[in-house]
């Protein structure tokens, strides 16, 4: 489990046959969980300046390859006794977004990200997202799009500050939404009440 706060910005060193090779003053270990800019991958060897991370298909069949080159948003998985922040982040990519908007504004700027959708009933104004890995908070949702509101700190401080018209970023929805939408559907399909089981695991959740 990840928080959506950016611990590092390391570079990527090298990228083929599905290993992705990552420069940082991270130090992991073997068979660590570290978020790629919002991808949960596994360390699989330890480097002196860094470490490798393997791909597997599913993951290479949902993202943009581009984003693995150049700089990358990283953050290791939560430990037990650190502090919670941001939101409940998996690593787990559910689609390929693209700015279609930047605005300034007097504290901040506004990007416009379309997504498919499909996508847009897991995206709840004033609910939260992950964009290559960073917890914002979503500001307003349209028919095929959203919209963000970005504060200085974090344009400074991660990699968002240097997107433009067209860049690709990769999208994490909120966990509970899709959870409700799938229970939902479900108690739709077979016609049936929410079971206190179903109630419990969301609540659980929390």
């Amino acid at each position: 489990m990840f928080t959506g706060l950016i611990r590092e910005i390391a570079s990527v060193k090298s990228y083929q046959n599905n290993i992705l090779t990552i420069m940082s003053k991270h130090r992991a270990k073997l068979g660590d969980s570290i978020a790629v800019n919002g991808l949960c991958l596994t360390v699989i060897k330890v480097n002196a300046d860094g470490f490798d991370l393997e791909l597997a298909d599913e993951t290479r069949s949902i993202i943009d390859e581009s984003k693995l080159k150049g700089k990358v948003h990283i953050e290791p998985a939560m430990q037990m006794n650190d502090r919670f922040e941001g939101h409940i982040v998996q690593g787990h990519v559910d689609c390929v977004g693209e700015v279609v908007q930047i605005s300034k504004r007097e504290n901040g700027t506004d990007f416009v990200i379309r997504v498919d959708p499909k996508q847009i009933s897991y995206i709840v104004p004033k609910g939260s997202i992950t964009i290559d890995g960073v917890s914002l908070t979503i500001n307003d949702v349209y028919e095929e799009s959203f919209r963000l509101t970005i504060i200085p700190h974090t344009l400074e401080n991660t990699l968002i500050g240097e997107y433009r018209i067209g860049t690709k970023v990769n999208i994490e929805t909120d966990m509970f939404a899709r959870y409700i939408e799938h229970i939902l559907s479900q108690r739709s399909h077979k016609k049936r009440t929410l079971g206190w089981d179903e109630i419990d695991q969301i609540a659980m959740s929390y």
